[in-house]
């Protein structure tokens, strides 16, 4: 199991040099990855422009986006951008990538909401090809084409969602499949379809099967952490229950919910912050690494 830690983006209290030192603090203490999660209409770190400077900051450990919603950004954007982190990281990124399911992100990106999955499926076949150098778009000619993106090697990407497409995009596009909060319980139906159908697709190796677990590693700091889930998670009605209900914060919790990942056949789990204390970082790495 490769273990990872999320940087606190998203969480109250967080500022600038506090993400640096998170992320210098995880690489330290041999954490395998340091994740982001992400929407547009919150006050929070973007995910890529947070891991660019993550990478400077770093020099070994992954990077990885878990998940941005690709169909807010324009193709080509999305395509410069993720290229560009990558290689100035020296091909640490990992892109998690998903839709999403709340309609203010795509207000807020001018996109349209109802469209996404069609806009998703076009868009990531347009990465794999402006990330190889491809010309992809219309040039200042008649019948001019031109890349978008410095080549260099495809950029990994890990397809976020619950529901067939999300599995079918997978086989096709990704190096694997990341889950959203909920725990094991939610994840594991997927896990089995994504391994079926990444051998009837005849992928070569097994997929990346990522995992995500909330965690607080303080007890004192449970109700603040408590809030701050059921506030993010609002929109999701009773779903939001599970999350918060979810969230890891005693030592034997900890522990325990790595193994029941791995229990059900995922290989990755990523440990997401859910109050901005760095010590949280040494903590959670006394306990699991």
């Amino acid at each position: 199991m490769r273990i990872g830690i999320a940087i606190p983006n998203t969480t109250p209290g967080t500022n600038g040099p506090l993400v640096l030192d998170w992320a210098r603090r995880a690489e330290e203490r041999g954490f395998a990855f340091v994740s982001t999660i992400g929407r547009v209409p919150y006050p929070s770190y973007d995910s890529l422009t947070a891991l660019a400077a993550v990478g400077a900051a770093t020099s070994r450990i992954g990077l990885l986006t878990n998940a941005v919603l690709g169909p807010t950004y324009p193709d080509a954007v999305l395509a410069k951008i993720t290229a560009t982190v990558a290689q100035l990281s020296g091909d640490r990124l990992t892109l998690g990538l998903g839709v999403g399911a709340r309609e203010s992100d795509y207000r807020a990106s001018e996109r349209d909401f109802a469209g996404r999955g069609a806009v998703f499926d076009r868009q990531l076949a347009y990465l794999r090809r402006a990330w190889q150098g491809e010309a992809v778009e219309e040039g200042d000619f008649p019948g001019e084409r031109r890349a978008v993106a410095p080549t260099g090697k495809p950029v990994p990407v890990l397809i976020g969602g619950h529901g067939t497409r999300a599995v079918r995009r997978t086989a096709r596009w990704g190096a694997g499949w990341t889950g959203a909060g909920g725990g094991p319980r939610r994840a594991e139906p997927m896990v089995g379809e994504v391994l079926d159908a990444w051998r009837r697709a005849g992928r070569d190796g097994e997929p990346r099967l990522l995992g995500l677990a909330y965690f607080c590693a303080d007890a004192k700091f449970t109700d603040e952490s408590d809030s701050y889930v059921r506030q993010y998670y609002a929109y999701a009605g009773d779903h939001a229950d599970t999350i918060a209900e979810g969230v890891v914060r005693t030592p034997e919790r900890i522990r325990g919910i790595v193994e029941e990942f791995a229990a059900i056949g995922m290989n990755e789990l990523t440990f997401t912050p859910t109050v901005a204390r760095l010590d949280e970082v040494d903590r959670l790495a006394d306990l699991v690494l």
